[in-house]
């Protein structure tokens, strides 16, 4: 097993690009196999482990997807046959849910496992089910998969209980190509739901809407492949800026889109951090932070994925934090291994942790239970004084691209032992 040893107290300054956005890049490469004819090249795609699951499933299900450049994907799909998805690969990535919207929609028929990912509170399938079967397909849960078939899908009216990007994503994927026009009302406005639309639209597809609650797709007879850059990763952005913030450092993140930004950035100024954007960049310059509240929503609210790394940011910040988390109701569990680390870290309830700040974090091991979990034990580490190894080191690279090497460009003591 592979762990982080941080030597903490390094202040992080330079500047750092931004990866593209993984959980648009994820249901966009599904999206690609739904083209019966012509090649999909897609850019800025991260190498993360779930990526390349998700490509080894694609690949399982008779579809041609390689690497043809640094981040450029190319996937042609005239091959897509099979309608059984590897249990192995499907049961570990979250992202296997799109498989069923693609299946159905190309083949009629899907097996698929049941999903993986993060532990971090319940996110039930049963979204995506009631809205498949709205569109027409018959499907139901056996021995551990999805299975379902359809004689073909049709247009229907559905409303998205919560608004979930896994279910509005795989609904614009499924209806792409049913019969009819399909309306999904609740729809999850984020800029990744925006970047599939965009990407189905270049394949000949007709979604309108995507931002909004509202979103209609006409559904179309075939797609064909297309070009498509992936938009950055505001979660991983949203990372280094509150590494930067954590450890009183100046750090420029470019290749974004600071609108997507805006919110985080709003936090941190109220925080005490000098924020600056440009087109494509935000720069922070920080000194010791503000004691701020926080409640995560979704987009255009201050997103759950950057709530743990926003917690262990305040750990160090003058007076009591407020945070409360409204998405997921089990994603504090990191916060046992903050408290092990130094930090004040109090959980009211399920959903509110009361953050006093201490003046300092000293090292010590633990361990990452999830992605963003984990990059909130590397912020408070990055903070600390003295040695922290964070084990689990898996669970990070699934969403983070070198992490540890973009860390270290910025003055980070951090490097990958074995644990």
């Amino acid at each position: 097993m592979l762990a982080y040893h941080i030597d903490g107290g390094m202040r992080l300054r330079g500047d750092v690009p931004a990866s593209g956005a993984k959980n648009a890049a994820l249901p966009i490469i599904v999206a690609a196999a739904l083209a019966r004819e012509g090649e999909s090249v897609i850019e800025n795609v991260p190498s993360h482990t779930d990526i390349a699951d998700l490509i080894a499933i694609l690949q399982a299900l008779g579809v041609e997807a390689r690497f043809t450049g640094p981040r450029v994907l190319s996937v042609s799909a005239a091959g897509l046959e099979r309608h059984v998805a590897p249990y192995a690969l499907a049961s570990r990535l979250r992202a296997s849910t799109y498989i069923a919207g693609l299946l159905l929609a190309r083949l009629g028929r899907v097996e698929v496992a049941l999903p993986g990912g993060d532990a971090i509170g319940a996110r039930p399938i049963d979204f995506h089910l009631r809205g498949l079967e709205a569109l027409g397909a018959r499907v139901l849960v056996d021995r551990g998969a999805v299975v379902g078939q359809t004689d073909g899908l049709k247009g229907a009216r559905f409303f998205i209980d919560r608004q979930s990007v896994g279910t509005t994503c795989n609904l614009m994927i499924a209806a792409s190509l049913a019969q009819g026009t399909t309306s999904l009302e609740n729809a999850a406005r984020e800029p990744e739901v925006v970047d599939l639309a965009t990407f189905l639209n270049a394949m000949g597809a007709r979604v309108h809407g995507a931002g909004t609650g509202f979103i209609r797709i006409e559904g179309v007879g075939k797609l064909h492949g297309a070009h498509h850059e992936i938009i950055p990763d505001r979660i991983e952005a949203g990372t280094f800026l509150l590494a930067a913030a954590a450890t009183s450092g100046r750090v420029t993140v470019h290749a974004v889109i600071p609108e997507h930004l805006r919110v985080l950035a709003a936090k941190l100024h109220l925080a005490g951090a000098h924020i600056r954007m440009t087109a494509d960049s935000v720069t922070l310059d920080a000194h010791r932070l503000f004691a701020i509240d926080a409640r995560t929503e979704p987009y255009p609210g201050f997103p759950t994925d950057l709530q743990p790394q926003l917690v262990a940011a305040l750990c160090r910040a003058d007076g009591v934090s407020v945070v409360e988390e409204t998405v997921f109701e089990n994603r504090f569990g990191y916060t046992n291994d903050l408290v092990r680390l130094g930090g004040q870290v109090r959980i009211v309830g399920q959903n509110t942790a009361i953050v006093t700040g201490v003046e300092d974090l000293s090292g010590a091991p633990v361990t990452a239970s999830d992605i963003r979990a984990g990059a909130a034990l590397v912020i408070a580490g990055l903070s600390a004084h003295g040695t922290t190894e964070i084990s689990g080191v898996q669970h990070i690279v699934r969403g983070y691209e070198r992490l540890h090497e973009k860390l270290a460009h910025l003055g980070a003591a951090i490097r990958i032992v074995e644990s």
